[in-house]
């Protein structure tokens, strides 16, 4: 067996893991943002100003927010259920610690805060929740491609051969929720009147560039005979091809259809889909190829797990264009953010419910065929992790009430009373300012954040034997490689450098 063969078969044949330990993992990133935010806070507890330099911020960013998902995804997998629990356990330790300085300063009761945090008024230009759950999902992409070469990565959280729900089968539904929300129909300002076909037209520009790289790791692919796992999207379709088709697409149908109704399309469009695998030979051609015996001889045959599968993402998508005009509703105060909570909290009940409905009735989840279980428990989930991130953000808003002045990077800024922000707006406006930080970095170059970690993740494959290494090497060449992706980005964000020409 060739290297190349060895590879192939170590990220195939496998069948994911359960819904339960992918849940426990989602709930590391927001609990990895809750603790970064805590230990900014608690340091201008003690200083008086935020962490101004630059060098230290990306340590500590890399440490608490990248880190601890490298060690959970390899050695600390066995233990994945108790990690939360920890890193709970070390944020009430840390909240504690700042509520008891605090209380010694300023002796306010406790329902006298919670009173002040409910009213509290919100920034309503932006929800720090979405950009970083776009990041964080390109964060834990970036881990994932190059970790589940090594032996290290659970073959449980590799993608799932035909059925099953793996961690990186999830990757690939949350890139497409994560595009839609913030997609130009979502962004589009209420008030304002747009020609109906305007945003096909900017999608039919923007997407050349996924295009381009699609063509790109095409080639590059075929002409140093890289791995391949060929029933992933077929000989010659990637994920770059994917994005682009779903966001012209969809583009066209909401330019069709009002986008208030882009939630009734998606459930439409994956019924269809659903009802053609169930009741035709569309789900055999997709499983065995034309001739029942895994055929590839046309462009179509070649390729039909990418071009079938797209009716899936695209239904994805849609409801997640509902999902991001329902999150931009006008909600200026954390009262209202804690009813969308609840409302978000009964959406996944719903949703679990319909999945294990949908399982029972049709088929299991299968990310190959992007069928409707699989849409379900992709909007679900992602739900599930957007849900996470809104209360750490909550929870980080909680805490700066009680320290004044405080300040965290990609939080919720309270909305202060004029006369408060008359003696506070300066020093709080100056330490936003320079207060450095890794997910703003990331933000401002995320396709060429996803195109470094591919590029990198090929070079450590070309040069490393990563089949046979050994724990304590992974994990060196992974820290490695993420820090130094990082570094990048942080350089080019300190420099104000944006590398998007399109």
């Amino acid at each position: 067996m060739s290297q190349k063969e060895l590879k192939e078969a170590f990220v195939s044949n496998l069948n994911g893991t359960s819904l339960l330990e992918i849940s426990a993992g989602l709930s590391l990133p927001p609990l990895c943002l809750l603790c970064r935010g805590l230990l900014l806070i608690l340091h201008h507890l003690h200083h008086g100003k935020p962490v101004s330099s630059r060098k230290y911020s990306l340590l500590l960013d890399f440490l608490v927010l990248v880190s601890p998902l490298l060690f959970s995804c390899t050695v600390l997998s066995p233990i994945l259920f108790f990690i939360p629990l920890l890193l709970a356990a070390f944020c009430a330790g840390i909240f504690s610690r700042i509520y008891s300085r605090r209380k010694a300063e300023a002796r306010a009761p406790l329902g006298q805060v919670v009173e002040e945090f409910r009213k509290a008024r919100l920034d309503p230009g932006c929800i720090p929740a979405i950009t970083v759950f776009r990041v964080y999902v390109n964060v834990l992409t970036s881990i994932s491609i190059l970790a589940v070469d090594f032996p290290q990565y659970p073959r449980r959280y590799a993608k799932a051969e035909t059925y099953g729900t793996g961690v990186m089968d999830l990757g690939v539904g949350a890139f497409i929720f994560g595009n839609a929300l913030v997609c130009p129909e979502v962004r589009q300002q209420p008030h304002r009147t747009q020609a109906r076909f305007s945003s096909l037209a900017r999608q039919v520009f923007s997407i050349w560039p996924l295009i381009s790289l699609g063509f790109g790791r095409l080639l590059s692919v075929k002409s140093i005979e890289y791995h391949e796992h060929t029933s992933e999207y077929g000989l010659h379709w990637n994920f770059f091809f994917t994005l682009a088709l779903v966001r012209l697409a969809a583009s066209l149908l909401l330019a069709v259809f009002p986008k208030h109704r882009a939630g009734l399309v998606a459930a439409a469009l994956a019924v269809l889909y659903q009802l053609l695998l169930s009741t035709t030979s569309l789900k055999a051609f997709i499983l065995h190829g034309s001739d029942g015996r895994d055929s590839r001889l046309g462009f179509l045959d070649a390729n039909r797990e990418g071009l079938l599968s797209l009716f899936g993402y695209l239904a994805i998508y849609l409801a997640s264009v509902q999902v991001g005009l329902w999150l931009q509703q006008p909600r200026g105060s954390v009262r209202g953010w804690l009813g969308a909570l609840r409302a978000l909290a009964l959406a996944l009940v719903a949703l679990w419910v319909l999945l294990q409905l949908c399982q029972a009735c049709s088929e299991p989840v299968s990310r190959r065929m992007a069928n409707l279980p699989f849409c379900i428990w992709v909007l679900a989930h992602c739900l599930l992790l957007l849900g996470f991130f809104l209360l750490a953000d909550l929870a980080l808003v909680f805490t700066k009430l009680l320290v004044k002045g405080a300040g965290v990077p990609c939080c919720w800024e309270l909305v202060q009373p004029l006369n408060s922000r008359k003696k506070h707006g300066v020093e709080a406006e100056q330490g936003k300012l320079s207060q450095p930080c890794l997910i703003s970095a990331i933000n401002k170059n995320q396709l060429l954040f996803f195109l470094l970690a591919n590029v990198m993740t090929g070079a450590v494959n070309i040069l490393v034997d990563t089949i046979h290494s050994k724990a304590a090497f992974t994990l060196c060449v992974l820290h490695l490689y993420m820090f130094l992706n990082c570094l990048v980005m942080d350089v080019l964000h300190a420099r104000n450098i944006v590398l998007k020409f399109w």
